[in-house]
């Protein structure tokens, strides 16, 4: 099995710098949040590009780049995930 290499740590968003929302996956308004995003469908991050897939770490949380949002998938930490 192939294993995904270790996402980035981007630190915590700069609210002066472009990132896009993040969001939980399973939030009612993802749908209608995501409409309103990129159509392609990349994310940004502390003004940094990254596309769709791709996975950063924010403190001690990892983040999914997905339709132009960062959705919540657990801890960064490899001992606790």
């Amino acid at each position: 099995m192939a294993e995904r290499s270790q996402p980035i740590h981007v630190g915590a968003p700069d609210p002066e710098l472009k990132t896009s929302p993040i969001v939980e996956e399973l939030d009612e308004d993802f749908d209608a949040i995501a409409q309103e995003l990129s159509e392609d469908r990349v994310c940004f991050f502390n003004s940094t590009l990254y596309r769709e897939g791709e996975f950063v770490c924010s403190g001690s949380e990892l983040l999914r780049c997905e339709r132009g949002a960062w959705v919540r998938e657990g801890g960064c930490d490899p001992d606790n995930p």
